[in-house]
């Protein structure tokens, strides 16, 4: 008993750890992904320098000096900061990074 009390205890955290995991990375369908793209080549913005220390990736929130651009698509919650040729999509209230196109 004890050893299926630990296994399910095991996959209980297991699954814990993976919902955390997925609760950082965003899921943004192919339609959205290419409406997306689509508005960024249209509307060009600069692209930006970020200061030393910040690298891009999920999760990591952008510095305020770092002008943030809204995308004006219905269902599109997201701004865009173009860097090293990528976007790079960010979560307008928290700053953070939550996806990148290459």
């Amino acid at each position: 008993m004890k050893i299926r009390l630990s296994a399910a205890s095991a996959g209980l955290v297991l699954l814990a750890g993976i919902g955390t995991a997925a609760a950082q990375e965003v899921l943004i369908v192919p339609e959205q992904e290419t409406v997306i793209r689509e508005y960024v080549v249209k509307h060009p913005v600069d692209p930006v320098e970020l200061p030393p220390g910040v690298e891009i990736t999920v999760g990591t929130p952008l510095p305020d000096v770092v002008e943030l651009y809204p995308i004006d698509e219905p269902d599109v919650q997201y701004r865009y900061v173009i860097v090293d040729g990528r976007t790079v999509l960010v979560e307008p209230e928290t700053r953070k990074i939550v996806r990148v196109l290459e």
